[in-house]
């Protein structure tokens, strides 16, 4: 590799998840998932989370882009993008449609037996999260979630069964997708989608969190052990969501409370990717007196279950600021203890769009963990319009990732970043998990159908569709392209 040059080998692709896309949710066995009782919403409002299905509200999830119908014409579209990866996730409800089955779902096995096979037709390297959002809601109504241990052994006994039956198909794997969300455990959201959890009266949502992102880092270090046993050369990453934390200035109090705020958003990947728990969390859960499970055999299996890669997503920075009443700890809410950067523009949805993040983050991981690391979501959601000849001139598009794209190469070519690929968020227009909206779009390609459930479902190119062909056929090279 030159100075201007990646390796050949990187996995330039696009990214979705099952449930922002596939709809077909009760088809040939399906069961409810967390993401089919959500309903949608709209800009910076949360989506209501009901229980079980309530006919007077709209589940945008239900249908999202009907892609468990359409893969064949959308993956064709991949490929002629020139997609040498695409990074999709195994609906759990799909295999297993109460969770806790002894036998999986042979229909819901072979829809992704017909999809992994498209995607190699076309030397499409498929990477799979295991857990994105969708665990089967039966284990929340039953077993509340991953609150309980029994959930561990629902996990693998799932991981287990998709390791072998796509053990010659999918070489790439993830274990829960952004497991790190819900450290922001005051928001429902993050709790519910991550582990399935809805706080009880009287509960202490931070213990919760603590011990649910025990029980999943147990799981995951459980799967890479049984990954690596199906097939040695199966590569197993951890995800998470990356969002670096600055200090709102050099005021060393800020500098302290930034510190913290980033062990405290990153301690799962310390875990999975390190094996061990980081000494000061040890003393805090103790000071806090959380009594959380945590045994002996746990800290053994997650030194023996530690990733081959991390995989991380990358949308925006945060800023923080210490207060007048700091406790010792310098303890981190992140639903209250953020502050406005002057610094960096906003997306339409309020996020922080900050290139020059990226690079710091990349250093700062790789600093960090000595692991590859791989870029396996970043973009931009924003309102795209469908021209009466069906075109979508989507440039703030282009110029987001353009910009993130440059930040990478300089992390990869000037500070020799191990850095795996990278998958835009999104491959195709999707479902919205924090909104439920349509209307806020991240793909290449553009889907008839609208926040309502109206719409032809339709595919139609954007510009930046040509655009990122370029950029992968150039392999990072040419990011100027402009079409013809």
């Amino acid at each position: 590799m030159t100075n201007q040059e990646l390796p050949n080998n990187f996995l330039w692709g696009g990214a979705v998840a099952a449930h922002q896309v596939e709809g077909a949710y009760e088809e040939v066995g399906k069961g409810l998932s967390v993401a089919d009782v959500m309903t949608s919403a709209g800009n910076r409002s949360e989506r209501t989370i009901t229980t079980g299905i309530d006919p007077s509200y709209f589940y945008p999830n239900h249908e999202a882009v009907d892609f468990y119908h359409h893969y064949p014409e959308d993956v064709k579209l991949f490929a002629e993008m020139g997609f040498k990866c695409f990074r999709t996730s195994i609906a759990w409800s799909r295999i297993f449609p109460q969770g806790d089955e002894e036998e999986p779902n042979e229909d819901g096995l072979k829809f992704y037996d017909r999809l992994f096979a498209e995607c190699l037709k076309y030397n499409i390297e498929p990477v799979v999260t295991l857990s994105h959002f969708e665990m089967p809601y039966h284990l929340v109504t039953e077993y509340g979630g991953f609150r309980n241990r029994k959930v561990i052994t629902f996990f693998t006994r799932f991981a287990e069964t998709v390791f072998k039956r796509y053990r010659n198909q999918v070489k790439y794997w993830l274990t829960f997708n952004e497991i790190n969300n819900q450290v922001n455990y005051d928001r429902e959201f993050t709790l519910f989608t991550n582990s399935g959890i809805k706080i009880h009266n009287g509960e202490n949502p931070e213990a919760v969190m603590y011990q649910a992102g025990h029980y999943e880092t147990v799981a995951s270090a459980l799967a890479v052990q049984i990954a690596h046993q199906i097939n040695p050369d199966f590569q197993v990453g951890a995800m998470i969501a990356m969002t670096p934390v600055y200090p709102a200035s050099n005021k060393p109090q800020d500098i302290l409370k930034a510190q913290r705020a980033m062990q405290t958003r990153y301690w799962l990947s310390d875990v999975q990717v390190l094996g061990s728990y980081p000494q000061w969390l040890v003393n805090y859960q103790k000071a806090k007196k959380f009594n959380l499970d945590i045994t002996e055999e746990d800290l053994a299996i997650l030194k023996k279950g530690t990733v081959d890669y991390l995989g991380l997503s990358y949308y925006m920075s945060f800023t923080t600021a210490a207060s007048d009443k700091e406790d010792e700890f310098y303890s981190y809410n992140e639903a209250t203890d953020l502050v406005k950067n002057n610094y960096v523009p906003k997306s339409d949805w309020g996020w922080q769009i900050d290139p020059e993040g990226l690079r710091y983050s990349l250093n700062w991981l790789n600093d960090r963990y000595h692991v590859p690391l791989f870029i396996v979501e970043n973009g931009i959601g924003a309102i795209d319009h469908l021209t009466k000849d069906h075109q979508v001139h989507d440039q703030y598009r282009i110029d987001y990732l353009r910009s993130h794209i440059k930040q990478m190469k300089l992390s990869i070519l000037k500070d020799g970043i191990p850095v795996m690929g990278y998958t835009p968020w999104s491959a195709i227009d999707i479902v919205s998990a924090s909104t439920g909206q349509l209307s806020k779009r991240y793909g290449f390609i553009y889907v008839d159908r609208n926040d309502d459930g109206s719409g032809s479902l339709q595919r139609f190119k954007k510009d930046s569709f040509a655009w990122y062909q370029r950029v992968i056929e150039s392999n990072g090279a040419d990011l100027n392209y402009e079409g013809d």
